[in-house]
């Protein structure tokens, strides 16, 4: 494919269409840069070559008016000395010259077209890969954003486990201790009132639902 038509089929992409239907959009936004980058060095190189041919071409143009003066002097001198046909002879090469002048010229004008259109050509596309190069920042920040809030909430879900087992762990702790306190009274001393016991009891049964509870939501983050 060649620069012009690289340089077209860039120009008339939808970016961000694109993007939207690329499974990886950074990868795709780096090879689209790289194309762009690729493609704004040749016609830069392209143009450059223009803009040499016009510099030689202008030499060229400045050679054939001085070399029309050169003959219209001479055939002025032939006549002037009488050498008709010499004079013809220079008015001819004269002819030849301003022909060639002509064809400079117009080549010059094609030139200067080409040269106009191709700087036009650059700035679109140096403006279109500005606007890639910022589209391409943008979904680096948003990666870098996702990352971020992925470690955040892996930090908060950890955070959230140790608590749970650490909650969990003090309410076995607890029961363990109210049942050796249950084994002493009841080894021990016949004294407590029977309120006692009933409130002993209650307490430790709504320590074992929590338990439960703590239990149930362990085992569903681990799932």
């Amino acid at each position: 494919m060649g620069v012009f038509s690289r340089f077209m089929d860039i120009v008339n992409a939808n970016i961000n269409a694109m993007l939207d239907k690329a499974e990886d959009p950074e990868k795709m936004i780096r090879m689209m840069l790289q194309e762009m980058e690729d493609t704004l060095i040749e016609l830069k190189s392209s143009c450059a070559a223009k803009l040499a041919r016009a510099t030689k071409t202008g030499r060229l143009i400045d050679e054939q008016k001085a070399l029309i003066q050169r003959w219209q002097a001479r055939a002025a001198l032939a006549v002037e000395r009488g050498f008709d046909d010499l004079a013809r002879e220079a008015i001819a090469e004269k002819r030849r010259a301003q022909q060639e002048l002509d064809r400079l010229t117009e080549e010059q004008t094609r030139l200067d077209d080409l040269i106009k259109a191709a700087k036009a050509d650059i700035v679109m596309l140096e403006d279109k890969l500005d606007s890639v190069k910022l589209k391409y920042q943008s979904i680096l920040e948003k990666a870098r954003r996702e990352r971020e809030k992925a470690r955040a909430d892996e930090s908060a879900r950890k955070a959230d486990e140790s608590e749970t087992l650490r909650r969990f762990r003090e309410m076995e702790e607890k029961i363990d201790r109210m049942n050796a306190e249950n084994q002493m009274n009841g080894t021990g001393t016949t004294s407590r009132s029977t309120e006692e016991r009933f409130r002993d009891l209650e307490e430790a049964e709504a320590v074992e639902r929590e338990l439960q509870n703590l239990r149930r939501q362990s085992e569903g983050e681990e799932k």
